[in-house]
């Protein structure tokens, strides 16, 4: 609120301005480089629909009219000397017509005629995805700007020294865009700026410590980087900080212990970085401190119980770290009153503090990964709060029906505890409910009608319980509810087609399900994610799967499935993970299997992230066969790093399709447990990202290809039991392996991984003996030769007079000459 009323207060001044009478146009220089500007935009941006204008916001820029009357355009007052006017302001936020989802990106280029506007005081290019490089030159010619908003676009680089030395500037927002390079020291020639915006950007390195020098700094805000290194202690000669936003960077080392003295400070966010020591003393100090937020970092010692004298406080969120409570401390009387109280994983012991029912004010609570105990309190139940999470702990008992009365509640998180009991018929009087998690505890009977009624719920997960029945709650097909996960529990009957057409998550494995897959799976037009595994489901596989072109992950293993696999697949362009495992499939592999696009390039797509709405959230693992385990792959943050091909434990038969070789982008490949023939096609050489390789249990023949020592990830490799015959590979990757096991049973293999000689190096039994009888004469003849040799020489010597009985000569001893001087 506060920016706002900034970005506000600066607007107005400006638009002051706007509404005076015009007596004098707008200079022609300025006025030809904005119409330059439209032309520069029309002319290097291509229109998806030429039928529809892109900046129909700019249809008031012509040559006839006088720019000061032009939208987004904002004049000064008349010079009382010259009567000029000039352009101070351009409001050129989100300038193209949305037609896409995609939004429209503009060359930055487009950008240069304004440059020559050197009267400008504010300029906003936000939310244009503007590509390219930042123009150091052209923003140093704007030397008056106060106010200069890049946000959202799609500048790349570094930021350029010269914006740091626009000495008027104010107000900087540079944040959602790709640029890089660390924050230089440049930033001590803003000697006036009051707002630093970088927030979202790949800023790296260190903070440099002449941040201390901008003393008229008020607000810093340079959160999602990826800052490095200490936080300097310079920070702390900015007496007028009221805001220092650092949340979700590398970060290191201890917090300035006196950054307690900054006075002005209301909001202080530290979360999401690797800081460790204490939390300062000093803290206590700033009186007019509002908003604390140090989650998710390696601060260690005892919670401090002063954090609750200060009478401002309304956000405290220090969980997440390595701190504990301390258990002297028995009851705390806060003087303040909390809006949001985050003390996750901070030791607490016992049931749930009831000091926390003093806080009237409380909106958000979360106290996960504890180990509270006892049932879940009336008291808390009466508070109507807004968001509860109390997951990873050792509650036990029925959940109170009050707590359901709630019209404020939106998030209750109680996964992972000991509750039991049915779940209250009421629940779906909390109509205000976003997200509902209720997985791993014990509840049991069916899940109630009323749930349908909470028209706002996004987010359902009763998974891992004992819920169990075949009917199933009807939402309205236009509801907003998109994941859900009734996994691991004891539901049966068909197959429920009850959830809204916005459904892209739905996971009902480990259950009782049983008959064909229901032709109603094609209402979910948007549906990302379907688990089925570990059912009973019978029938073929139908042909109208083939409709659910959104369908990332497709997993059936462990049913009944048969018939052949429909070959249009392959218009599941999306497909990154795909599971027919353990089931009855027969036939041949469709080549067109291979055209699977989401396993090819194996796109970074959306997936459901580990935070929804800035909360914390653990989502079930997907459960697949990895590197010969039964494991769940995290779907925190993302899957998009996985696309598996999993068809193992069927009766396919037939040869591998060469086409498969195209799906350079899976990791894990298995067939295995098939009835497949023919040779292992060298095309597999080309699955670049592949890590597991398992093509065991089937009627393979021939050689191995020499194409797989080009597998340069591949750490298991699974050629066992079929009829191959050769030398296996070397080189690369197949020189490790070497694990017997994975070649055992081909009757035909050779070679170093498993011991085992080739013929080709081993010589005919013929050459060997002769070789050894040649051996045996060379041995014989120096036996023989070495004594017969030694008599002759004896003899020639005596005979040339060397062993003469002549008397012996007088050895003749030659001193050596002395040297000249």
């Amino acid at each position: 609120m506060a920016d706002l009323h900034f970005l506000h207060v600066h607007i107005q001044i400006l638009v002051f301005f706007f509404f005076l009478p015009r007596i004098f146009p707008c200079p022609d220089q300025q006025k030809q480089a904005l119409l330059l500007f439209k032309h520069s935009l029309l002319s290097t941006t291509i229109s998806p629909n030429t039928s529809i204008p892109l900046f129909s916001s700019l249809d008031s820029w012509n040559s006839t009219s006088d720019c000061c009357h032009w939208k987004r355009v904002v004049c000064s007052s008349p010079n009382s000397r010259s009567r000029m006017v000039l352009v101070q302001g351009l409001n050129l936020y989100s300038l193209a017509l949305r037609i896409t989802d995609d939004p429209l990106p503009l060359d930055g280029k487009a950008l240069m005629p304004l440059f020559s506007i050197r009267s400008l005081m504010l300029l906003d290019l936000s939310s244009n995805f503007f590509e390219g490089k930042i123009s150091g030159v052209g923003f140093g010619n704007l030397s008056k700007l106060v106010y200069l908003d890049l946000m959202q676009n799609k500048f790349s680089g570094s930021i350029p020294p010269q914006l740091y030395r626009l000495q008027y500037l104010q107000y900087l927002d540079m944040s959602s865009n790709l640029l890089g390079g660390a924050l230089t020291s440049e930033v001590r020639f803003l000697v006036n700026l009051r707002v630093l915006k970088l927030d979202s950007n790949s800023l790296i390195g260190k903070l440099p410590k002449e941040i201390g020098n901008l003393k008229m700094l008020q607000k810093l805000f340079i959160r999602d980087n990826n800052f490095v290194g200490e936080i300097p202690t310079s920070i702390v000669k900015l007496k007028s900080l009221e805001t220092l936003d650092m949340r979700n960077n590398n970060f290191a080392m201890e917090i300035p212990s006196d950054i307690g003295n900054l006075p002005n400070m209301t909001y202080l966010a530290l979360s999401n970085n690797k800081l460790n020591g204490t939390i300062p003393t000093s803290i206590q100090h700033m009186e007019k401190l509002e908003q604390l937020e140090l989650e998710n970092n390696l601060l260690e010692g005892h919670v401090p119980i002063w954090l609750f004298d200060m009478k401002g406080l309304v956000d405290l969120l220090i969980g997440g770290n390595l701190m504990s409570w301390n258990p002297n401390v028995k009851n705390v009387k806060p003087k303040c009153k909390l809006s949001r109280l985050s003390l996750k994983s901070c030791g607490l012991i016992g049931q749930v503090p009831t000091w926390i029912s003093s806080q009237t004010s409380l909106d958000f609570l979360d106290l996960s990964k504890n180990k509270l105990e006892g049932t879940f309190p009336q008291w808390l139940a009466e508070m109507d709060l807004g968001s509860i999470i109390l997951s990873d702990n050792k509650l036990w008992g029925p959940l109170p029906p009050r707590l359901f009365e709630s019209l404020s509640l939106s998030v209750l998180d109680l996964s992972r505890n000991n509750f039991f009991g049915e779940l209250p018929k009421n629940i779906g009087n909390a109509n205000a409910i976003m997200l509902l998690m209720l997985s791993g505890n014990n509840f049991s009977g069916e899940v109630p009608k009323s749930i349908s009624n909470i028209h706002r719920l996004l987010l359902l997960d009763l998974s891992r319980n004992r819920l169990s029945g075949d009917t199933f709650p009807v939402f309205d097909p236009g509801a907003f509810l998109g994941y859900i996960d009734y996994s691991s529990n004891e539901f049966m009957g068909e197959i429920p087609t009850t959830f809204p057409r916005q459904t892209r998550l739905l996971s009902l494995s480990n259950n009782r399900f049983s008959g064909s897959l229901p032709k109603n799976l094609t209402n979910w037009t948007l549906l990302e994610h379907l688990d089925l595994h570990n059912n009973n489901i019978s029938g073929e596989l139908p042909h109208f799967l083939s409709e659910l072109s959104t369908l990332q992950i497709l997993s059936l293993r462990n049913n009944s499935l048969t018939g052949v696999i429909p070959k249009s697949i392959s218009k599941l362009s999306n497909l990154q993970i795909l599971d027919l495992s353990s089931n009855d499939i027969v036939g041949e592999i469709p080549t067109e299997i291979g055209e699977l696009k989401g396993m090819i390039e194996t796109p970074s797509t959306f997936y459901l992230s580990d935070t929804f709405f800035n909360i914390g959230i653990e989502f079930n693992d997907l459960v697949v066969n990895w590197k010969k385990s039964i494991i769940g792959l995290p779907t925190n943050p993302s899957l998009d790093i996985y696309a598996l091909l999993d068809l193992s434990g069927n009766h396919l038969s037939g040869e591998i399709p060469t086409s498969i070789g195209n799906l350079k982008g899976i990791k894990l490949l298995n067939l295995a447990y098939n009835n497949l023939s023919g040779n292992i096609p060298s095309s597999l050489g080309k699955l670049e990202n592949v890590e597991t390789l398992d093509l065991s249990h089937n009627k393979l023949s021939g050689s191995i290809p020499e194409s797989l020592v080009n597998l340069q990830d591949l750490t298991v490799l699974d050629l066992s039991n079929n009829e191959l015959t050769g030398r296996i590979p070397v080189g690369g990757q197949m020189s490790t392996m070497n694990i017997p096991s994975y070649y055992a049973n081909n009757s035909g293999l050779c070679g170093f991984q498993i011991q085992q000689p080739c013929p080709e190096d081993e010589q005919p039994a013929e050459s060997i003996e002769e070789e050894e009888k040649q051996q045996v004469f060379s041995w014989l003849g120096t036996g023989i030769g070495f004594p017969v040799g030694f008599v002759l020489a004896v003899l020639l010597v005596y005979m040339s007079g060397y062993f003469s009985p002549i008397a012996p000569r007088k050895r003749i001893v030659r001193r050596p000459r002395r040297r000249r001087p």
